[in-house]
């Protein structure tokens, strides 16, 4: 079996994967579509970044793929519906780098408040510019976030440490942390925060979400921060409000469209302004998120090929059944219509094949559910597979 890793995943994912037999290959950079076309026949899982996209003609051509793994937050680069009809499982980190994006987040807070970048730059070009003129302690400022999931909530906990006021805004119905005050709508947060900071997913309904009118109804003077999806921001608005006076600052980490490899060209409509941070996605790249990051993920592909857990999966229905001690297992994804259950039983029983576990669940139009048995003979699979709502089904054995 073979593991093809993309865009610098850490080293210990190569290490998990070896020790559970894969062959595999580690590569610094993200591939074309033409790319991964070319190169994914005989690889059995793929690890990506948010660099590299999974679209329909690379899963038609990944025939031997079973798993994809976004070594990252974000999965809105793979066609997760396309995957899970092709009964490939995708799994993410949704927690593994969510310190390490908050930390960022605060540190460009208090950069911008005090106007670090500036006084840096002035300094590096032998200028002394002792002033508190329009440096600002963050206490007491109200903080305003968009999004409040994992990263949202922890940023809400850690600035409300720093002395914040924190208000927050999202659709989903989410139980505030510590003093944080929900906002019934995006327009009465905007009025209220003194800063900004958009941590919301990248589903194809968020594209664009924050523009001219958004930046428009913002407190005057105040700071902007995205270290989200790039796509989510105008960022041609964003300058024009910045020129004018009407944002006072702002830090980018990422951006609508960016390069694939280290150290390729990058433009920006926001390059050029001194009261802007501009970083190249590094939110979650600390030594320690992106080590988190490689075991995680890792294993979760590992489990997935090994023992056929799904858990966590995000595109096909999460089934973590526990470890196989002995005897044998099989794992089948089906079309979730009625029936399907009872006819596996029903020909296991036929086949004379004892059941000693199942376990199972069911997402949308899919199913999946995994059975441990005493032993699995050939038929028995070539059954099963036989019949038309089954979209693959292995057999595991338990390690002697």
């Amino acid at each position: 079996m073979k593991a093809l890793l993309l865009e610098n995943i850490h080293p210990v994912a190569v290490e998990n994967l070896e020790k559970a037999g894969f062959e595999v290959e580690l590569r610094s950079k993200s591939l074309s579509e033409d790319e991964l076309v070319a190169d994914l026949p005989g690889v059995t899982l793929l690890g990506i970044r948010s660099n590299t996209h999974i679209t329909p003609r690379v899963l038609d051509a990944a025939t031997d793929l079973k798993a994809i793994g976004c070594f990252c937050i974000g999965t809105n680069q793979v066609d997760l519906a396309g995957a899970a009809e092709r009964g490939v499982a995708v799994f993410n980190a949704p927690y593994s780098n969510t310190r390490s994006v908050v930390e960022l987040v605060i540190g460009y807070i208090i950069s911008l408040a005090r106007r670090l970048p500036e006084k840096t730059e002035k300094m590096h070009a032998g200028v002394w510019d002792k002033s508190a003129k329009g440096s600002h302690e963050v206490r007491g400022r109200t903080l305003g976030i968009i999004g409040y999931g994992n990263i949202g909530t922890q940023l809400s906990n850690v600035a409300e440490a720093l002395g914040f006021y924190v208000i927050f805004y999202d659709i989903a119905d989410r139980l505030a942390h510590g003093n944080a005050r929900r906002m019934k709508s995006l327009d009465a947060l905007l009025a209220e925060a003194d800063v900004v900071s958009i941590h919301i997913d990248g589903r194809p309904g968020n594209l664009g979400m924050f523009g001219e009118e958004e930046f428009a109804k913002m407190k005057p003077r105040s700071l902007f921060i995205n270290a989200a999806r790039g796509f989510l921001v105008d960022n041609d608005a964003l300058r024009k409000h910045i020129e004018s006076g009407h944002i006072a600052g702002a830090a980018l980490d990422v951006f609508p469209i960016e390069p694939k490899a280290q150290g390729d060209a990058f433009e920006s409509p926001l390059q050029g302004l001194d009261n802007v941070i501009l970083t190249p996605h590094v939110g979650g790249s600390t030594q320690e998120a992106q080590e988190e990051i490689g075991w995680f993920v890792s294993g979760k592909l590992r489990d997935f090929v090994v023992s056929g857990s799904t858990a966590l999966s995000v595109n096909l229905p999460a089934v973590q059944p526990p470890p196989l001690a002995a005897g044998a297992r099989l794992a089948l994804l089906h079309d979730s219509v009625p029936g399907v259950l009872a006819e596996l039983n029903a020909l296991l029983a036929a086949e004379g094949v004892n059941v000693t576990g199942q376990y199972l669940a069911t997402a949308g139009e899919t199913g999946f559910v995994v059975t441990d048995v005493t032993d699995v003979p050939a038929t028995t699979l070539e059954k099963i597979t036989a019949n038309p709502h089954t979209r693959w089904v292995r057999a595991y054995h338990a390690r002697r």
